[in-house]
C-alpha cells in the first residue's frame, strides 16, 4: 500500500498527508523523505485534535513543521467537522485548471464491483472496530442485475480463523449484522433492492501476497 501511495505522488497536483494526534512522527519515515523532496503543494492535516491540549498541539505543529517546512499545516477534528471546510477551500484553491477528464454525467470511472466491495469493507471495519482491524477484504464473487433486484454474492477475506470466528459470531449474528447494514448502504446506493449473500474464508497472510495486492488493487506492476 506505501508503494501504492509512493507511485500516485508522480501525478499528484496536490499532497494531503493525514496524521493524527497518537501517531508517531518517524511511522512513515520513507514515505515522508520522499514527500520532502517534492515540487507541489502539501497540505499536512492533523486529525483528532478534540482529543489533546492545546499546549500538546502546539508541540506537534512545531515537530511537524521542521520535518516538512513547506507543507501548510491544518489542525482538524474530522469527527466535530472542524476546519475541514478551510481545508476545502485551499484544495479547490490549489487545483489547476484543465479541460473535463470526463463526460458531465459521468459520475464515477468505477465499476459497480468496486462499490459493494467498498460498502462491505467499511461496515466491517465499523462494527468489528480493532477486533479485526485491517486484515479484511471483500471480493464480489458474483453481481447479477435484474429488472427490480440485485443478487449479489461476495466473500469477506480474512487472514486467521480467530479471525473469521469473530466475523462470524456466534451463531453467525455477527456476520447477519454486517449483512444487514451493507444490504442497506448498497439498496441506497444503487437505488433498487438487493439480495445479498456473505462467506468468510480464511487466506492466510494475504497482506503479504503479492498475488493478491495486485488483484485487489493495492499493487501496480
Amino acid at each position: 500500500m506505501l508503494n501504492f501511495s509512493l507511485s500516485a505522488l508522480d501525478d499528484a497536483d496536490v499532497l494531503l498527508y493525514v496524521t493524527d494526534v497518537v501517531e508517531k512522527t518517524d511511522k512513515n519515515d520513507e514515505f515522508l523523505s520522499k514527500v520532502q523532496r517534492l515540487n507541489l503543494p502539501v497540505l499536512l492535516l492533523i486529525n483528532k485534535i478534540d482529543q489533546t491540549t492545546q499546549t500538546e498541539l502546539e508541540k506537534m505543529v512545531e515537530t511537524w513543521h521542521e520535518m516538512l517546512p513547506d507543507a501548510e499545516i491544518y489542525p482538524i477534528s474530522a469527527l466535530n467537522n472542524f476546519n475541514i471546510d478551510r481545508v476545502q477551500k485551499r484544495i479547490l484553491e490549489l487545483l489547476p485548471e484543465s479541460p473535463p477528464y470526463f463526460e458531465k454525467d459521468a459520475l464515477t470511472d468505477k465499476p459497480a464491483r468496486f462499490f459493494v466491495n467498498e460498502i462491505i469493507r467499511e461496515k466491517a471495519l465499523l462494527l468489528y472496530q480493532k477486533e479485526v482491524p485491517y486484515s479484511i477484504e471483500a471480493i464480489v464473487e458474483e453481481f447479477k442485475e435484474e429488472t427490480d433486484i440485485i443478487r449479489i454474492r461476495a466473500i469477506i477475506l480474512v487472514e486467521r480463523d480467530t479471525q473469521k470466528g469473530i466475523v462470524i459470531g456466534h451463531k453467525g449474528e455477527s456476520l447477519k449484522r454486517l449483512g444487514t447494514l451493507a444490504r442497506k448502504d448498497i439498496e441506497l446506493f444503487f437505488e433498487k433492492k438487493v439480495f445479498l449473500q456473505l462467506y468468510v474464508k480464511v487466506e492466510k497472510d494475504w497482506r503479504n501476497r503479492d498475488n493478491l495486492l495486485k488483484n485487489f488493487g493495492y499493487k501496480l506492476d
